[in-house]
């Protein structure tokens, strides 16, 4: 059975048990911030677990796209190593909200297992919770006795808490679970070994393949356990175990999900991969297995995330992708001798795969393999130049050991990975000191860890079964009362208090804009607002501090300069979305905005530099527009077929509900949850400051609106006037500067020329002052040069005789920096090292650097050392 047969066997099979089907969420997340990713099926829908919302039916059913490479489920180090473990899985789940329970969802489990795709009942085995003592929680008596309608005793299994208690976090909904695992081994070694002694043991062929949890607690902060308002169903099953299960094979990577890219990738290197079934392979067979299943893998995740909007880059959620991707780089680079950008030439065939289901990585195919390519080119130069680096240290290394810290400054600067530093060292004779790279790492983890290091307490309930209401469409000021509490303490941010009210004009982040601030007032107190968020369907209002009385009922107001100045650029954002689609193409879509107070940042999709008159066209469009004084169009709750039926336009990577809100100005059209302004006329004006490239594929634009543009027409007459004065108020202020450039140009061949005659006098003068040390022409000499100059002098006296040793200093703009030259001939049989000698010299001097073996440079702080520079440079000749 095709694995695209078997996701559609399993939707439609509880569809016909009452289920509504449902599109995967985005595997970003962008509005829940305890999550990084998408990381289990019932992410979607923890608000509904915790009763802040209601889902659109209490049966659902889907196939959910999870990531799992940070936080407490992480299997990255895992993947390429084992044959089920991935860094992006497809979770099919069913879900029930309130509705059933036990003796719905495990008969209907083994139905669909047994009856459906008819599965061998005697290799299956299935789990129920023992209990914990410790958590006060019984034996799972209900789910033993339904299972004993389907499964001998001999196969049913008690797990503990570790093996049968889902938990998403260490806060949060959880559960008992009943899982269902399957043996794949051969008859021979099944009667050999029963599958009852490896369940839960990391065998390859014995695996989990359904998770019945179900949903009864909220663990709270200080560990206990409260039952939830309702009980629920939580349904994971793993799609790739279940393909490898239906497609008769020992590997998740032999099936039907992973062979097509497998193949592409054997088509592009000209290596084989072995499948599982092929046993005694040899070591270099098996490292190209790995890393042909660390691509495959790889290459889903980050293509995926892409898609969804999420971008490769140095900090947050954007890290991890970049993360992935350059261990998939490294693994092709080190082990299938890859050295040109080819695993963006994996995305056609995975967008072919998996199209018909997830159709945003068909639609942003092109975008995701440009991003892909220019990642790729980029860290293949990295790791030429950690090559480079490398090849220094080992060079400067005394012995044959290269030290940790070294090592992580690699790893942690360049980003060369550590094994691949380990691998040359051992090919070059060398060997790496593994404990004092693992002391660095672990001294920046824990750096990492204080540095983000939260502690949430329980909420404080206020007001029971209150359901918020946001009013801040209509009303920028309203009464209100405290419903709940809590406190969050931060290494960042320290202590603050999370409150929530009944009803709140308060915008949270969201859609690209920052949150509302402003202040609760009560009849006897003012608490400020620093920031608006929200977490599973609940508005957070961010204060330093509680109110005396948190009883007390509250005058909600928000800070309407501020949120006036955003909602401008908001607005603006929207009628530039539209002027580049217009004036670029329609190619042109929203890959990621900021709007604040102060400006607009806004990322889209366009293979090239958008020339200046095309930023002029753009401003002229919206500046239009906004002369037009178009009237906002808002329709707040309509189904989203019609809105985007009638021009709307939809957004990669957002969630979007059933009915959704529709924001219109003239032509431009979006489904869209933020503030605006009522009128163009209210945004004044619109001015582009910044245009410039984010990754491949992806430009970046800044702008500015209203009293911001004001200030930058200001400034700019400011600083006209200011020019126009200095140049002494000539009629033409531009011929004025032309008229200076070229003066300046002229001047600067001169100084050029002066300072080359100075140099070939001083290196003409200097020839004479070589002194013989050992058979060593020797010179060492403090000049009056810039530092460019002492490097070029010092190079060319050094180049000037040979076995010189040369080593001169200077000072510019009051700091000595020192140079270095040492004969090839020198640096070969005498074993010198102009790096080693600029560190040590530098000592004298308060600083440091390095360079090649013949040639190195260094600064410092302290200018008094460098007689002693001069004086200490001998000792390396004598």
């Amino acid at each position: 059975m095709k694995s695209q047969d078997i996701r559609k066997a399993y939707l439609q099979f509880f569809e016909s048990k009452g289920h509504t089907i449902v599109p995967s969420a985005p595997i970003v997340l962008k509005d829940d911030p305890t999550l990084m990713f998408n990381n289990s099926g019932m992410a979607q829908f923890k608000e509904f677990f915790l009763g802040n919302g209601t889902p659109k039916s209490p049966r659902i059913t889907d196939t959910q796209k999870c990531l799992r490479v940070s936080g407490k489920h992480n299997d990255l180090e895992d993947v390429g190593f084992d044959t089920y473990h991935h860094t992006m899985f497809e979770m099919l789940g069913n879900w029930s909200f309130g509705d059933y329970f036990k003796k719905e969802a495990l008969p209907w489990a083994w139905e669909f297992l047994t009856e459906v795709l008819k599965l061998d009942k005697d290799r299956l085995y299935v789990s129920v919770f023992e209990g914990s003592k410790e958590d006060n929680v019984p034996f799972d008596q209900e789910a033993w006795d339904i299972w004993k309608q389907f499964v001998p005793e001999d196969r049913i299994i008690l797990g503990n808490k570790k093996d049968n208690f889902w938990e998403m976090g260490d806060q949060g909904p959880c559960g008992p679970c009943s899982e269902i695992h399957i043996d794949l081994r051969t008859d021979a070694e099944r009667t050999a070994v029963s599958g009852r002694s490896l369940v839960n043991a990391d065998h390859p062929q014995v695996v989990e393949i359904w998770n019945n949890v179900f949903m009864e607690f909220n663990r709270k902060a200080d560990g206990s356990l409260e039952k939830l308002p309702a009980q629920h169903v939580d349904t994971g099953m793993g799609f790739e175990r279940l393909c490898m299960a239906m497609q008769n094979v020992t590997s998740n990577y032999d099936t039907d999900v992973f062979t097509p890219l497998i193949a592409k990738v054997e088509e592009i290197t000209g290596l084989k991969y072995t499948s599982n079934e092929v046993k005694n392979i040899s070591e270099e067979q098996n490292k190209t297995n790995i890393a042909i299943r660390v691509i495959v893998d790889h290459v889903r995740a980050v293509a995926f995330a892409i898609a969804d909007g999420q971008l490769p880059s140095n900090t947050g959620a954007g890290y991890v992708i970049r993360r992935i991707l350059r261990r998939a780089i490294r693994y092709g680079f080190t082990f299938l001798d890859t050295k040109e950008p080819f695993i963006n030439k994996l995305v056609a065939v995975l967008a072919n795969q998996m199209g018909e289901f997830f159709p945003e990585i068909k639609s942003q195919q092109q975008l995701v393999t440009n991003v892909i390519r220019e990642e790729e080119a980029s860290f293949l130069r990295t790791l030429e130049q950690g090559i480079q680096l490398l090849e220094n240290v080992m060079v400067n290394t005394s012995g044959k050991e290269v030290s940790g810290e070294k090592a992580f400054e690699l790893y942690d600067t360049f980003g060369f990975p550590i094994d691949l530093t380990a691998l040359i060292l051992r090919e070059r004779g060398f060997s790496l000191d593994e404990a004092g790279f693992e002391t660095e790492l672990q001294k920046q983890k824990a750096r990492s860890r204080a540095a983000s290091e939260v502690s949430t307490e329980d909420w404080n309930v206020l007001i029971e079964g209150n359901v918020e209401t946001f009013v801040g469409y209509d009303q920028t000021e309203n009464e209100a009362k405290i419903t709940r509490i809590r406190k969050v303490d931060s290494k960042k941010d320290g202590i603050l208090y999370q409150i929530v009210l009944d009803n709140t004009p308060f915008y949270p982040e969201g859609g690209g804009q920052v949150g509302d601030k402003g202040t609760l007032v009560s009849a006897n107190e003012t608490i400020d607002i620093i920031d608006t968020k929200k977490e599973n369907n609940l508005i957070l209002h961010f204060a330093k501090q509680l109110p005396e009385n948190v009883n007390a009922v509250f005058t909600a107001k928000v800070n309407t300069d501020l949120r006036s100045a955003s909602s401008k650029n908001h607005s603006a954002t929207h009628l530039m979305h539209l002027a580049l689609r217009t004036i670029l193409g329609t190619h042109v879509e929203q890959k990621g905005s900021l709007v604040n107070p102060t400006y607009l940042r806004f990322d889209f999709s366009h293979f090239s530099k958008v020339s200046d008159e095309e930023l002029r066209q753009v401003e002229d469009f919206v500046n239009t527009r906004i002369a037009a004084q178009l009237p906002l169009i808002e329709r707040r709750s309509i189904p989203i077929q019609q809105a985007l039926d009638e021009g709307a336009m939809a957004l990669f990577g957002e969630k979007y509900g059933d009915n959704v809100r529709a924001i219109k100005f003239g032509e431009s059209m979006e489904l869209c949850g933020g503030i605006h302004v009522n009128n163009t006329a209210d945004i004044w004006q619109f001015k582009i400051v910044s245009e410039g490239a984010v990754a491949a594929g992806i430009r970046r634009i800044e702008a500015i609106t209203g009293d911001a543009v004001k200030d930058f027409y200001t400034n700019q007459e400011n600083t006209l006037a200011e020019i126009k004065e200095t140049l002494k108020n000539p009629q033409d202020i531009l011929k004025s500067v032309v008229s200076l450039q070229d003066d300046n140009a002229k001047l600067k061949k001169q100084i050029e020329q002066l300072l080359k005659e100075k140099i070939d006098g001083l290196s003409a003068s200097l020839v004479s002052e070589f002194t013989d040390v050992n058979g060593i022409n020797f010179l060492v000499k403090q000049v009056d040069l810039s530092m460019s100059s002492t490097k070029d002098l010092t190079q060319a006296i050094g180049t000037s005789k040979p076995n010189s040793f040369v080593v001169l200093a200077s000072i510019e703009d009051g700091l000595p920096n020192i140079h270095c030259y040492i004969a090839k001939e020198l640096v070969a049989e005498k074993g010198l090292n102009a790096g080693n000698v600029i560190r040590e010299l530098g000592k004298h001097i308060d600083g440091n650097g390095g360079g090649q073996p013949f040639f190195a440079s260094g600064k410092g702080k302290n200018t008094n050392g460098i007689a002693a520079v001069l004086e200490n440079a001998i000792n390396f000749v004598k």
